[in-house]
């Protein structure tokens, strides 16, 4: 079983940068491909960005491409979201996710967790 613990969600202005992390205490995770999803109030969860097992390949929602940097350490005990150029609509419950790669039809890939963290808050004010 893994267990992943998130930090790093606040309160920050739009266009603030805020930074995510991922760890699962105890153990490696560098036999899973890691992300992140979000859910705001009254939404499904959504794929946010996700990274193969290597650390390697980044894998971005189109919402958050370019602002966004997905990474995880040498070590694949940590991951990481550096989330730039926020913005009000950003807002949500930011859940971090170990599972396998999942490839779609029209060429994008995301994540199918099979694992979650219980969830940090990221609020933009505009």
């Amino acid at each position: 079983q893994v267990q992943l613990v998130d930090s790093g969600g606040g309160l920050v202005q739009a266009g603030g940068s805020l930074r995510l992390s991922c760890a699962a205490p105890g153990r490696t995770i560098n036999d899973y491909a890691l992300g992140w999803f979000r859910q705001a109030p009254g939404t499904e969860r959504e794929f946010v960005a996700c990274i193969d097992k290597s650390g390697g390949s980044g894998y971005y929602a189109d919402s958050v491409k370019g602002r966004f940097t997905i990474s995880r350490d040498k070590d694949k005990t940590m991951a990481y979201l550096q989330m730039n150029s926020l913005k009000p609509e950003d807002t949500a419950v930011y859940y971090c996710a170990a599972g396998l790669l999942l490839d779609h039809l029209d060429g994008a890939t995301s994540l199918q967790p099979t694992h979650w963290g219980q969830g940090t808050q990221v609020t933009v004010s505009s």
